[in-house]
């Protein structure tokens, strides 16, 4: 999928001139011979895919005026870097055929193999759909990606390598798309990368992007670092001269070579602790290439008795390695001049990793070693996760992003487990992280051996416990705090499937009380003699399923009694009649019912039914139920204004609502208490709230109370009914600084 060079230009002919064809097969001879590694099969596929895409690119040229096929044939050559097999090449060659070819992925399975079909689908954005936004359109085709590459990772290589051929030629494209793709080179492909430990691409993206959209500060930027280099020259090579003498002398052997911080990376440092130029002092750096693992630490202890180490400036990734699976040994020292320097430790399969991430897997095995990674797999399959909970592509996007952090902290189990996770991620992140279950059941959770709340935040070396319970789930305040796309989906998920389960129950029951009300006894069977009701019913109502008008129905999106009435009309229509005495009793009745039959609540319900803030009902309150659009069952007071009004504009979405003799919970309850200003009296006042077993949730006083002789306290407690409320308000009437206790509705004091 070409995202920035697919704008094909047509020449005047057909025909190629030689010259373009020459440049064309030079371009491919210089590949072939970076594909030594290859069995003669493989290179034969190689060699027929670039046949057929040469063939499919046919009179396209690229806006350099180069043949197009030049751009496939430059992505495949990045993947034979990496070592990639010959379906990958094959598919990195063919990667635009489909989107811009009209070839079909028959076509390619019948030439090419099932694999090289799916890598190049995998690859192909979905111009071909018709999307309301390009935001839509865009998010899709990253779903349709991202998954295709957590089947296969060899997708993304793939497309990273089309990425970056592309930001490396961007000069011949319009000036005016270089904002969008940089930026999105930057917000979403340089952190794949990153995520999947291929670092030299993810510095060479974030630099091809830093030089496109900002030009002119990339450019002045280069010019401070050249003379810098010019500068501090002698005094490097100094360094490097002093710790190859001190190493040589303990007897390690070593490879040295010189790093300097990328362009990009001095620019986001200096934006972000707003410093100049000159305050970056960490701009050059050595990395030390040693036989083994444990000559890494000698050599760290011989630069740190050669030069001072700055403090907070020493990590271990390889004790503790990165996401990505980055190992190596990170120091700064003060060196000659004051200048600082960083060096890297690490063993040549560390660096091999270091620079190659999920591509060391191919290395590899090529290098015949044992040792196939399984680098970012973790999070590719974290994908296929979220995927399973979320069908939104704008959704599943948002969950992906919050995943592309480079930063991590790293905390343990109480089993000494390590885990890493990202920066800012939370107890809850942990719990699920460790199991959706755990994550599904968590109850409360220990950091350190003391209980925390859960939107606490992890920070390096902790170690968590998570209680759970079984009767446990999760709380939508969790959206609020969780930083992983897997707690995230996870949450969401959970929070649907329980709003829709209830809501179905209750719209069955509401459906139910709609046809007694016809006189219909019992709702028909789905199956059988009624299924071809149900199908007209169902046409009717717009619905695809009886469960889906059943969760309408539980969600207030559709009337009860006007889906009753139609069901009626068509069982009549079938010759079944009203029961005439159900019929005259229900009626005798309706007075009392209001217009859709009665529910009983207790309290145990969670997302389908909601209690009314503006007047916080009660066990023991006489209530009503308003069916609202989409949002359920709203439990009112009957006297509560917000109720009133709704009930003279929309009288037909009220039905009868009464509590169970036995709630299953305390319900929260405002209540305001005045007082005589003084020293002690919140206190007194809480206390006496306390000692009646309510719980008080939240507190509101005035702003400005000095000077005032008496003020309001306004207190959220949570009771079991309306006899424990008035038992709370008499404990408060006896406290001698208390004026007046009484309860609020909808805004307005209620003496109780």
């Amino acid at each position: 999928m070409s995202v920035t060079q697919s704008t094909l230009k047509p020449p005047a002919s057909l025909s190629r001139s030689a010259a373009a064809a020459n440049a064309a097969a030079a371009s491919f001879a210089a590949l072939t011979q970076k594909l030594s590694y290859l069995h003669t099969e493989g290179l034969e596929m190689v060699r027929r895919a670039y046949r057929y895409a040469d063939e499919a690119h046919l009179g396209q040229l690229r806006n350099s005026g180069e043949p197009y096929i030049t751009h496939p044939i430059a992505v495949a050559a990045q993947c034979a870097e990496w070592k990639l097999d010959a379906q990958a090449l094959s598919a990195a060659l063919l990667h635009d055929a489909m989107e811009d070819c009209g070839i079909s992925k028959t076509d390619l399975i019948e030439r090419f193999g099932i694999q090289v079909a799916d890598l190049v689908d995998g690859l192909t954005k979905l111009d071909k759909l018709e999307f309301n936004t390009r935001e839509e359109s865009q998010a899709e085709s990253f779903r349709k990606m991202l998954l295709a590459m957590a089947r296969d990772v060899r997708v993304i290589l793939i497309k990273l390598a089309d990425r970056s051929h592309n930001m490396r030629t961007m000069g011949d494209m319009p000036r005016a798309k270089w904002a969008r793709i940089s930026n999105e080179t930057l917000e979403i492909y340089a952190p794949i990368a990153h995520r999947l430990g291929l670092n030299q691409t993810y510095r060479e993206l974030q630099e091809l992007a830093f030089q496109h959209l900002w030009p002119w500060r990339h450019h002045v930027l280069n010019k401070a670092i050249q003379k810098a280099r010019h500068r501090r020259r002698d005094l490097m090579q100094k360094v490097e001269q002093e710790v190859s003498a001190s190493l040589a002398k303990v007897g390690l052997q070593v490879r040295i070579s010189g790093r300097e911080k990328t362009l990009y990376s001095i620019y986001k440092k200096m934006d972000e602790k707003l410093l100049s130029f000159a305050q970056v002092t960490d701009i050059y750096g050595f990395r030390l290439i040693l036989p083994n693992v444990i000559d890494c630490y000698t050599a760290m202890g011989v630069l740190h008795q050669m030069y001072k180490p700055v403090p907070g400036k020493f990590k271990d990734h390889i004790a503790i390695a990165k996401l990505n699976g980055y190992q190596s040994l990170h120091t700064t020292i003060v060196g000659p001049s004051g200048l600082n320097v960083e060096f890297q430790m690490r063993t040549e399969s560390m660096n091999l990793v270091a620079e190659t991430g999920v591509a060391a897997h191919w290395l590899y095995k090529d290098s015949g070693s044992s040792n196939e990674t399984n680098l970012g797999n973790k999070w590719l399959q974290s994908l296929l996760d979220i995927q399973d909970e979320t069908r939104d592509a704008t959704e599943f996007w948002d969950h992906v992003k919050v995943d592309l952090f480079p930063d991590a902290v790293y905390v343990f189990t109480p089993k000494s487990k390590i885990m890493a996770m990202p920066r800012g991620a939370t107890v809850v992140d942990f719990a699920y992280a460790v199991h959706s279950d755990v994550g599904d059941r968590t109850m409360a959770a220990k950091v350190n051996g003391e209980q925390v709340p859960l939107r606490t935040e992890l920070r390096n070396g902790d170690i968590i416990e998570v209680i759970t319970s079984s009767v446990a789930s999760p709380n939508p305040a969790w959206l609020g705090f969780v930083r992983t796309g897997r707690a995230r989906s996870k949450i969401r998920h959970h929070l649907k499937t329980m709003a829709h389960s209830e809501s179905q129950e209750l719209g069955d029951k509401l459906l139910a009380q709609a046809l007694r009300a016809e006189g219909i006894d019992h709702m028909p069977a789905l199956d059988g003699e009624y299924s071809h009701l149900w199908d007209k019913l169902l046409h009717f109502t717009g619905s695809k399923t009886q469960a889906e008008l059943l969760t309408d129905i539980g969600l207030g999106k559709r009337v009860a009694s006007i889906v009753a009435k139609r069901l009626a009309k068509l069982l009549a229509d079938t010759g079944l009649k009203p029961d005439a005495l159900l019929l005259s009793r229900e009626r005798f009745t309706a007075h009392e019912n209001l217009s859709q039959g009665s529910v009983t609540v207790d309290g145990s319900e969670n997302a389908s039914v909601q209690y009314a803030t503006c007047c916080r009902p009660v066990p023991g309150d006489a209530i009503v139920g308003y069916l609202g659009r989409g949002e359920g069952l709203v439990v009112h007071t009957d006297l509560c204004g917000v109720a009133q009004r709704l009930k003279h504009k929309d009288s037909e979405r009220f039905i009868a609502v009464e509590w169970s003799d036995e709630p299953t919970r305390t319900f929260e309850v405002a209540v305001v208490v005045t007082v005589s200003n003084g020293k002690g009296v919140l206190a007194r006042v809480a206390s006496a709230i306390t000692g009646a077993e309510a719980d008080i949730t939240h507190v509101l006083m005035a702003d400005e109370v000095m000077g005032q002789e008496a003020l309001d306290l306004r207190f959220v407690f949570s009771v079991r009914d309306t006899a424990h409320l008035d038992a709370v308000l008499s404990n408060l009437r006896r406290v001698p600084a208390v004026l007046q206790a009484q309860r609020t509705v909808s805004g307005v004091g209620r003496e109780t």
